[in-house]
């Protein structure tokens, strides 16, 4: 669900505070109505100085100065409890604030791992990096500054307005009209910039999408001299920024200068006022009174002020908190799975599996017990059926039509034919990256919706065509395919897939730190590594999604050595563009619009001279 309603939004994300910091909270707002009692009480001391010490000393043949000493020290020690609490307040909301900032950046982490790769199919990147940064900080303001000083604000117009009335209410009334003439204006513009606070949010990730795409890209635009161009495209996206930017805080920076003179608009009136009336024989003023009351005034329209300076960083933190609740309340992906993957041993007659905790290399698929039964064990061979399987990734198009492929243990798969004819694809279904229309596929006979996506995932070694490294060594590289495999596994999975020498030529061997997606090596080295990885891991369905694309053909004739001993006891799913890598495929299905057109051994379509024959003599057909 979308959230689109924003007092909404703010108000889940204090209640969020509230839950996680609640004792840390109720200490910040004592001290914040202690702070302003404190400064209240400075304020009301005004009329006690004048009308009580400061006349009575000026009218006095003998001044005594004790009574007032003893007054400003009890006055000063009221002042250093504020002061005190003050700091306390400032300290508090430092750990609320990062502490509630790191807990939302875990959670939004969290919940993004369990989103579907459709997700990060059909937003940009940078759009989702933006709600990390950009947007969270956001929210620094209104937890740290503005949420304080709204509450400050009301303890202060509150006691404020209970002490006007006391010391006179014409005043009053004079100060209340005045406060709500700055309220009306503060919400009117508020409304008309809150608009612009939100497109410059989405423009600023727009802004961050961009760069995140130049800088992935780099290559690409010096190799087609495309500087001038993005360029050009950048400017136009970061004026669109200037603009929205501008536009927003054009409009919400009118309010502190507004309410400001309005502010001191009503300090004048009450000096007339006060003035009138401390003037007349019929009204009980005294001139301490009204230089109270004028104090107080001020008192009275700076917390009006102070909010409508909080307006830009208000707006911005609803903004803010709505992309981040986006992000939050997408669907995650759905897992009605039972059947789980462990590790097993055979018995002693070899009959039965029995489940292990430790790793055996045996696999079996854990079926749930029936009611009063024991759970069954299939051990995983890994044979994969597809059967009568449609598929699109929306509806109004299918991708893939009536699919039947019969995948037999040890068995090895390829499948060849143009782009966007759905051999990628077909490796999405086996992962369960997106669900089915129609159809059904099976993994040692279980159907793969019944089995649970991280456990069927954890089965399938995958090498894909663009290969991705993380910041680490080489050994970490590796070691992603198997969190436990130990340097020595590692190392041998790296001469298994022939990448043991280059990596004994790197400065520091296996130790080489990688940084930037391993933009050190070549594109074949890291495919290399990429193979390893799936090496170590040792499992019993492996997936090649183009993965000899970016090796020379001497390195090709290496890695395939590597890779037929990688296949050897596993079932196989390879796609490539080369054909010659498979010639010795047990079984080849050219595949073309989403459909089989041929299927059999590279043999058998060569004698066909159908498709496949004129794909790998690369003769057009007639």
């Amino acid at each position: 669900m979308k959230p689109t309603n924003r007092k909404g939004i703010l108000m889940r994300l204090l209640r969020m505070v509230l839950a996680q910091y609640k004792w840390s909270c109720l200490a910040v707002m004592a001290c914040i109505v202690i702070t302003s009692v404190t400064t209240l009480a400075s304020t009301l001391f005004t009329r006690t100085l004048i009308d009580d010490y400061i006349v009575p000393l000026t009218q006095s043949d003998n001044p005594q100065y004790g009574p007032l000493a003893h007054t400003l020290k009890l006055l000063s020690l009221i002042l250093l409890v504020g002061v005190i609490c003050s700091y306390l307040h400032s300290r508090l909301m430092i750990n609320v604030t990062q502490g509630t900032l790191l807990g939302l950046r875990k959670r939004m982490f969290k919940h993004m791992q369990s989103l579907p790769v459709a997700y990060f199919d059909t937003h940009p990147h940078g759009n989702i990096m933006s709600r990390y940064t950009n947007d969270v900080d956001t929210l620094i303001q209104l937890i740290d500054r503005s949420v304080p000083e709204v509450f400050s604000s009301l303890i202060t117009l509150t006691v404020t307005f209970i002490s006007m009335i006391m010391l006179n209410v014409p005043l009053t009334i004079v100060a209340l009209v005045m406060a709500l003439v700055m309220a009306v204006s503060t919400t009117k513009l508020g409304k008309r910039s809150r608009k612009h606070f939100k497109d410059q949010q989405q423009k600023l990730a727009e802004v961050n999408g961009f760069i995140e795409e130049m800088m992935t890209g780099q290559k690409v635009v010096k190799v087609f001299c495309h500087e001038e161009k993005a360029i050009e495209e950048f400017e136009k996206i970061n004026e669109q920024l200037r603009d929205s930017t501008y536009n927003a805080n054009r409009i919400a920076n009118i309010v502190m200068p507004v309410n400001g003179n309005l502010g001191q608009l009503s300090y004048v009136l009450i000096g007339v006022v006060g003035a009138t009336l401390v003037l007349s024989a019929h009204v009980d003023l005294s001139l301490g009174t009204l230089v109270a009351f004028l104090t107080l005034n001020k008192s009275f329209s700076r917390p009006i002020a102070n909010v409508s300076q909080q307006i830009n960083s208000v707006l911005n933190a609803a903004v803010g908190a709505e992309r981040v609740y986006e992000l939050l309340d997408e669907e995650p992906e759905q897992d009605n799975g039972t059947v789980e993957l462990v590790n097993a041993v055979q018995d002693d007659e070899e009959t039965l599996l029995l489940p292990v905790i430790q790793r055996t290399g045996l696999w079996a698929w854990r079926i749930p017990a029936p009611p009063g039964g024991k759970p069954k064990f299939v051990r995983v061979d890994g044979g994969i059926e597809f059967r009568n399987v449609d598929f699109g990734y929306t509806p109004e198009k299918r991708v893939l039509k009536n699919i039947d492929i019969n995948a037999m243990p040890d068995q090895k798969i390829a499948f060849v034919g143009g782009t966007g004819a759905g051999k990628t694809t077909i490796t999405n279904l086996i992962n369960r990256f997106y669900e089915l229309q129609a159809g059904s596929i099976t993994c040692d006979g279980i159907d793969i919706a019944s089995i649970k996506k991280p456990c069927l995932r954890r089965s399938l070694g995958m090498v894909l065509q663009e290969t991705h490294l993380f910041t680490g060594t080489v050994l970490d590289n590796i070691r992603y395919g198997r969190l436990d495999a130990t340097d020595q596994d590692c190392i041998e999975a790296a001469k298994l897939a022939n990448a043991d020498n280059f990596i004994r030529r790197l400065s520091n061997g296996y130790n080489t730190v990688l940084t930037a997606g391993g933009s050190m090596l070549s594109q074949g080295e890291r495919q290399l590594l990429a193979i390893a990885r799936a090496a170590v891991a040792d499992l019993p369905v492996l997936i090649l999604d183009e993965a000899t694309s970016s090796i020379d053909t001497r390195t090709e004739t290496l890695v395939q050595r590597g890779m037929d001993s990688l296949m050897k006891g596993r079932t196989t799913f390879v796609i490539a563009h080369r054909l010659s890598t498979v010639r010795n495929a047990d079984c080849i299905i050219v595949l073309d619009h989403g459909e089989i057109i041929e299927r059999g051994t590279h043999d058998e379509l060569m004698a066909l001279q159908g498709k496949y024959y004129h794909l790998y003599t690369g003769h057009d057909i007639a």
